[in-house]
């Protein structure tokens, strides 16, 4: 079907930052500084639908490596939903990835319509909010992120992500605004993870480790940097029940849940240990 006047092209850098400002509105409360990372991952992989001159449709797309793609912040002016302008662009985003495996993370009421597409569920993430703390319990023995070689932390990363997203893991950690800690033992990273300043409150996410110990003791640290009564929030994958006895253990309660989907085979990621999700809208 044809749209007159209807076109797709790829994002400028400064639309991006008015993509991210339409989730906001989309009540998805993205982080200060997730523009210029989300970009920084792949800069041709943001897609704008317009209508004439009028920016309509947002998605991202981004490409990782040789072999993944996620899929993400796919937004269409209420106005306009329900004409074919999303679907188009939804289709423009998945040529763009074309001979991928592609992941998303979608509402959960729409996994229909993705199922549509090929896409296979894979488990729900949920987002619990709780508080900041302001007191970090002694002898957690956590490491600024900065005082490690970068190569150190990419090769941790490398087990919990499908593919090399090294550009993007190093805006991520040294963005403004946050806080990125590890833990050692005996030498080497056993867990990581990082805080950062939101629209409203703060998100946990990363959040990796090897042990439920040792995720608890990243949690607790992250969330000092908090303010008292601050709104926290992280989001973890519902078939970690390590993950799930953290936030329930510390008092959080579930806000908004994701449906985690793939087109492709679903890739083996150590569940286990993945307390927290870097971001919904780039994996």
């Amino acid at each position: 079907m044809q749209y007159p006047h209807y076109t797709i092209r790829t994002m400028t850098r400064p639309e991006v930052d008015n993509a991210i400002d339409w989730a906001a509105a989309e009540g998805w409360n993205p982080g200060l500084n997730d523009a210029e990372c989300f970009h920084a991952a792949d800069p041709n992989g943001f897609f704008l639908g317009l209508l004439g001159d009028e920016p309509i449709a947002t998605i991202s797309a981004v490409k990782y490596g040789d072999t993944f793609g996620f899929l993400g912040c796919y937004i269409v002016k209420p106005e306009q939903r329900g004409k074919g302008y999303g679907i188009a662009l939804w289709n423009a985003a998945l040529a763009y990835l074309e001979g991928r495996t592609i992941g998303l993370d979608g509402v959960v009421e729409r996994q229909g319509n993705y199922q549509q597409s090929g896409f296979a569920l894979a488990h729900r993430n949920i987002r619990y909010q709780g508080t900041g703390s302001r007191e970090c319990p002694t002898g957690l023995a956590c490491v600024e992120l900065s005082t490690l070689p970068f190569d150190w932390i990419e090769a941790y990363d490398r087990a919990f992500f499908p593919a090399e997203r090294g550009t993007f893991l190093r805006c991520w950690i040294n963005q403004p605004h946050s806080v990125a800690l590890g833990i050692l033992r005996k030498g080497t990273l056993a867990g990581y993870g990082l805080l950062r300043t939101c629209r409203s409150g703060f998100k946990i996410g990363p959040l990796f480790a090897d042990s439920p110990n040792v995720a608890e003791r990243l949690f607790l640290a992250l969330q000092a940097h908090a303010p008292e009564a601050a709104p926290v929030f992280l989001d973890i994958p519902e078939v970690n029940p390590a993950a799930l006895d953290l936030v329930r253990r510390h008092g959080m309660v579930p806000v908004f849940a994701t449906a985690r989907m793939y087109l492709g085979e679903s890739p083996a990621l150590p569940i286990n240990r993945l307390f927290g999700v870097t971001s919904f809208e780039l994996g």
